[in-house]
């Protein structure tokens, strides 16, 4: 007998964006623990992103956000395929690393991977991507950005 309900299966969708098998799968290994399922999901997902590390990530985007026109960035993400690039879920994390890159002005994309995500202060940039990385099934790159501060002086990161 199952010892994790539906809910427990929708939040987990919810929160990793994983199949429902997987999801499934890792609530019966953890016996309906939650946090110990999640988990597991966590590590499947960087799994995912090493498998696909040796990919070419050639398609993509480029997100431009204005804060209160004070504050400017333009960023580079690259995927697999356009199709995945023309997808909702890709854009808004072009965007989400776009409000990431004018709240907290990183210096480059290394610095950027380290920071604590703004929307969910338990996970970082880097916990991001492999999170998105997994919900896709594509190798994703934050490949560079430059951010305008007004007054500020602006050099591309990379």
């Amino acid at each position: 007998m199952a010892n994790y309900t539906l809910q427990d299966i929708t939040e987990l969708r919810e929160l990793t964006g994983m199949g429902l098998s997987d999801i499934k799968k890792a609530l019966e290994e953890a016996e309906g623990d939650r946090s110990k399922a999640l988990e597991a999901l966590r590590k499947r997902g960087a799994s995912i992103m090493e498998k696909k590390s040796e990919r070419t990530a050639g398609e993509g985007l480029i997100e431009a956000y204005v804060h209160g026109g004070r504050t400017g960035v333009l960023v580079e993400i690259n995927c697999e395929t356009d199709f995945v690039s023309r997808g909702e879920l890709f854009k808004e994390f072009a965007h989400d690393i776009a409000l990431q890159i004018a709240s907290m002005a990183p210096e480059n994309v290394e610095e950027l991977l380290a920071q604590t995500y703004i929307k969910d202060s338990k996970l970082t940039i880097a916990d991001y991507l492999r999170d998105t990385t997994g919900k896709l099934g594509e190798k994703i790159v934050i490949t560079r950005f430059i951010r305008y501060g007004l007054g500020e002086t602006a050099e591309a990161a990379a």
